[in-house]
């Protein structure tokens, strides 16, 4: 079935926030969660990056990929007590398609806050719920991409999905920025 998403004429640029300090010890519990509608166009880019993420890249003990999808409260035992959650998710913040964003911290649940999109509220609730529970991740890290489309479709636009690998390689640098090293699959 061809997808509505029709491409555009804008170019992708990479935009990364401020680096993280490195942690000193290797995180025992690891999860990267890719959350997103996957028949919505874009909205589905963290999901895709996800598992393109685990196809390619052996995972060490300790460290899981989760397709989230639009899970919202499911989510909760997965999450609880981990020392390290990266997030990858289309994220709207007003830059050309395709950019790339990270946020760090406490600027993850307040940037979800904002409302934009229906699984983003969940993830929020999913923070906060942690956080009442003391059981929040440790370290938060999101990395995002701006989406161009976000109409009904099964497949990314051509600027997202050429941002796909770039979003693999932006958590692939936090994870060792945290001491955890991922080996490619051969």
């Amino acid at each position: 079935m061809p997808s509505p998403c029709r491409p555009s004429e804008a170019t992708a640029a990479v935009s990364v926030g401020s680096a993280a300090a490195p942690v000193a010890s290797r995180p025992r519990r690891v999860v990267v969660l890719g959350i997103g509608n996957t028949i919505l166009c874009d909205e589905g880019v963290g999901v895709h990056a996800a598992l393109a993420l685990r196809e390619r890249h052996a995972l060490p003990d300790g460290v899981e990929v989760i397709d989230g999808g639009t899970a919202g409260m499911e989510l909760l035992d997965a999450l609880a007590g981990i020392d390290l959650l990266v997030v990858l998710d289309a994220v709207k913040a007003r830059r050309s398609p395709g950019t790339l964003v990270r946020l760090v911290g406490a600027e993850v649940p307040v940037f979800f806050r904002s409302k934009l999109s229906p699984h983003q509220v969940s993830i929020c609730d999913v923070l906060a719920s942690l956080e009442f529970a003391g059981q929040a991740p440790a370290d938060l890290v999101l990395i995002g991409a701006e989406p161009l489309r976000l109409d009904l479709g099964l497949e990314l636009t051509p600027e997202l999905a050429a941002v796909v690998p770039a979003m693999v390689d932006a958590a692939i640098e936090e994870l060792a920025r945290r001491g955890v090293r991922l080996e490619p699959r051969h």
